[in-house]
């Protein structure tokens, strides 16, 4: 009989365990249910619980759940871009730039954590980690255009700047994403900074093919003539 009992109380256990850490993956998509995960189980839903505080008034209570979360899922970005909301919540400026960094480093394709550093870098007038992180946004599809042309704008406008001198280097050492590079890029960067970086790379010993590059120029005209044909000019030898 005792056998029996503790048989069942093993049963219910797992139940319990096996539930709760289901329900806990189930508030990832279902916000809502994150408050009656029980708390030893909470993951997924700490974030949804971290994540409605920081958007609350209360700094104190965004900064531990933010806390609580890192602690038990220190490795996504994601958590660290959160940890590093609270503490600007709750006034701990210089903290919350170090988090910020670090949500960077760990995810370079968390988008906010990228701007953040984007903002910090033109903030300190380092144009050339600014253009670095244009790069991870350029990169990342799901980084609307608007906030590109708009980054772009502030990063690019210097023509002997370090920005488009940065970024020159990243499209020449970059031959994968060549043709990624021109089909995006025509649309946000600004158009004289766009065939500048374009020939500047060229120069460097970038080999672009020459229907991309017509491609490109034809793009281009729409919105700026002279340019595209300074584009097309020149690759007038290589196409």
């Amino acid at each position: 009989m005792i056998a029996r009992l503790f048989w069942i109380a093993a049963l219910l256990a797992i139940a319990f365990v096996t539930g709760s850490a289901q329900l806990d993956r189930q508030a990832r998509v279902s916000p809502p249910l994150a408050t009656i995960v029980p708390e030893p189980f909470r993951a997924f839903a700490q974030a949804q619980i971290a994540s409605a505080a920081i958007v609350g008034d209360n700094s104190a209570l965004a900064l531990a759940e933010a806390e609580r979360l890192v602690r038990r899922r220190p490795v996504p970005a994601q958590h660290m871009r959160l940890l590093a909301n609270a503490q600007f919540m709750a006034e701990q400026t210089e903290q919350s730039a170090v988090t910020v960094q670090l949500a960077a480093r760990r995810g370079w394709r968390d988008i906010l954590s990228q701007q953040a550093m984007l903002e910090l870098a033109l903030a300190a007038g380092d144009e050339a980690e600014a253009a670095r992180r244009f790069a991870a946004l350029l990169l990342n599809n799901r980084t609307e255009n608007e906030v590109l042309a708009e980054l772009g704008e502030r990063i690019f406008s210097d023509p002997e700047g370090a920005g488009r001198a940065t970024f020159v280097e990243i499209v020449n050492g970059g031959d994968r994403w060549h043709d990624f590079f021109l089909r995006r890029g025509v649309q946000v960067i600004p158009a004289d900074a766009f065939v500048g970086i374009v020939t500047g790379a060229q120069e460097q010993g970038t080999r672009f093919e020459c229907q991309a590059i017509t491609r490109t120029a034809k793009q281009l005209a729409n919105r700026a003539t002279d340019e595209a044909n300074r584009l097309t000019e020149a690759f007038d030898e290589q196409c």
